[in-house]
Formats: structure tokens, sequence, C-alpha cells
């Protein structure tokens, strides 16, 4: 048995045995983490082990750990700024707003895989246009290619902690105001438009290396009357055939308002990977990750698999312990500490109130 394309969710700290068997299912290929599911660093690192002790393939664990008002886990982690933090810094001082998004990327990254953890949905590639209800402060910068620089050093970061990286949310949901968890955007600006300015980022991390993409629950309706995350035109003809980008695809959670213009969960799960996504993400309802895991039919094609592959968390990884005695990993903590916090940055709201909360 292989990995799936589903990457579905947890209710609580712990695995429950209906969990566990809901793990062993062939269309399954994943865990997303949320805050419910933490307490502490070894509360996390038993979770993480449980679910890779619950089949023999190695599911991958990913969260959205992104700093600011995303981070997951946050009691025995360090508390990460806001990306909007290290844009501030690239207008006076950009090589140290560089080297900066690298430490932020380091010890987010090495955090993480010491508890388990592969992956982190990050970074956010959408531009700050100063509208958008979802992106925000999230978002490096107004201007592309400062967007670009501080997210291919922060990949860096990842990467030197032996964590991959995705890069969000294609191909920019910073332009339009509505928020896809709770409604439908539409993005009227034409290819044009995009192209020189919200896709910048995207075609040079692209160029960089970037792992992994997760597409926008967005429509843009001069390119295509489908959301982006269902879209051969978006994902096939541009992504993949214009800007040649050979990684991972995630769609966006397929429980969000943006995505149920596909149908029904099953159809959106397969209007998802029909359009090119590799890997669906089921999230806030357990109901509908049963439907789909009972309903989808889906045979996982060989480049899928190799895709995903490099999205599993590489080197040994060192425990918290052994990182709070490593003096790169404390000179990181120290400079992040001292990039400053505001209310951007400050813990997420009830799950409910924000919808960043549980997304």
């Amino acid at each position: 048995m292989t990995l799936g394309p589903v990457m579905m969710d947890l209710c609580g700290t712990t695995l429950s045995a209906e969990e566990a068997e809901m793990l062993k299912h062939p269309l399954v290929g994943g865990v997303i983490l949320f805050a419910r599911n933490y307490e502490s660093p070894k509360q996390l690192a038993a979770l993480t082990a449980a679910i890779h002790a619950a089949r023999r393939e190695h599911l991958l664990i990913g969260v959205d750990h992104e700093g600011g008002r995303v981070q997951r886990f946050r009691e025995g982690f360090t508390r990460l700024p806001c990306m909007r933090r290290l844009g501030e810094i690239w207008d006076h001082h950009p090589q140290k707003a560089r080297k900066l998004a690298h430490q932020v990327g380091y010890v987010l990254a090495a955090e993480l895989r010491a508890c388990g953890v592969d992956f982190s949905f990050t970074p956010v590639l959408d531009l700050d246009y100063g509208s958008s209800t979802v992106i925000g402060d999230r978002a490096f910068h107004r201007e592309p290619q400062a967007v670009a620089e501080l997210a291919h050093h922060l990949m860096l970061g990842l990467k030197e902690a032996g964590m991959a990286c995705v890069g969000k949310h294609f191909p920019g949901h910073g332009f339009v105001v509505a928020d896809s968890h709770l409604a439908i955007p539409v993005d009227e600006r034409s290819l044009a438009d995009l192209e020189v300015d919200d896709l910048i980022p995207f075609r040079q991390m692209t160029d960089f290396g970037m792992t992994a993409i997760m597409p926008a629950h967005v429509i843009y309706p001069k390119v295509d009357d489908r959301p982006a995350g269902f879209s051969p035109v978006w994902l096939k003809q541009i992504l993949r055939g214009e800007l040649n980008f050979n990684g991972v695809i995630f769609s966006d959670d397929l429980s969000m308002e943006g995505a149920k213009v596909a149908g029904g969960v099953v159809e959106r799960a397969q209007a998802a990977l029909h359009a090119g996504c590799d890997m669906v993400l089921v999230c806030n309802d357990p109901a509908s990750a049963q439907i789909v895991l009972d309903g989808l039919e889906w045979a996982m094609p060989a480049v899928s698999l190799a895709r995903l592959a490099r999205m599993h968390g590489k080197l040994h990884a060192p425990s918290l312990v052994q990182l709070h005695e490593d003096a790169h990993y404390v000179d990181a903590v120290h400079a992040i500490g001292g990039i400053g916090m505001d209310s951007g940055d400050l813990p997420l709201a009830p799950p409910g109130s924000d919808p960043c909360a549980e997304r």
C-alpha cells in the first residue's frame, strides 16, 4: 500500500482508535494538525509518533505554523513574528531582513522537526494590498520582489533544519477583500495584471526550488470560471506548463466556503485531483472526511508519489533539549526575539471567532 491523496485532521491531543483505523485507509496520505491537537512538546511528539506507527507507510504530518496569528503551537515553542515584521525591516535593512527570515525559517522548522512534524504550510507568497480580511500581516510585503527574496531566505532556513516548504496561495489571495473560509472571493484582474505582480514570487520561488504550492479558493474569471484550486488552466497550463513547477500541489481545505462551488465534498476532491492537485485537505469536518474516504476513487499517479516523497522531514532531528543546548539555535532564537511583536502577533482567537484559528 502507498500513500493516498487525502490529508485529514484529528479531533484531540491523542489518536483515538477510530482515527487510527481511518489512517489505515489506502486513500489517506497525511495528517494536518491544529491548535486543538497541542498541549506540550512532549505530547506533540507522542502524537506524531502514534500517527507514524498507525501504518507501515510514513504518513505526512503538516501544520499551519507561519508565525504571528497563525502559529498553532505556542507554549514550549518560540513565539514567531508575523511576516509583515520582516517586510518592515526590509524597507530599511534588506540584508538584515534576509538573515532574520533565514533564522525564523530555521527555528520554525527545527522545533517542529524535533516533535515529529514533517512540514509547515509556509511561506505565504501573497502580496499585502492592505485590503484582504484573511491575509493582512501574514504577507511579507506589497512589493513582489521583497516577498520573493524574504520567502527564499525563509525557505533556506527551513531547509537547513530538514524541512520542505509550501508556498501559498497561488496565484495570489492578497488582492481580494473576501475571506475564502467564509465566502467565494472573485478577483477580476487579468492574467497580464497578475503576471506583473502577484505571480512574481511564485515564479521566482519555483526557480529557487520550492517544494510545494497551495492554490487559492479564489475565482479569477478573466482566466477561468473555476477557483484556482479546481482549475486545470491554473494548475496544469499555467503553474505546471508556464512556470515549470514540478513540486507537490496541495489543495486548500475542501471544507471552506470557497470550495463549495465544486459540489459535494467527494466532487470537490475529484475536481481538485483532476485539476492537478497531488493531495487534498479535508479539515474540521470528520463526517466529510469519512464521506471522501468512502466515496472517492483515485489511483495515485507515480509522479505524485515521487513528489510527495520530498515532503518527508529530512535529517536526524535533534530533540528540543538538544536544540536548547545548540549555540546556533540559541543565537537564532535571540535574533528573532529582537524583531518585536505587536497586536498582529497576539495569540489566536478562540476557534470559531477567527477563521485563521482552525485553518
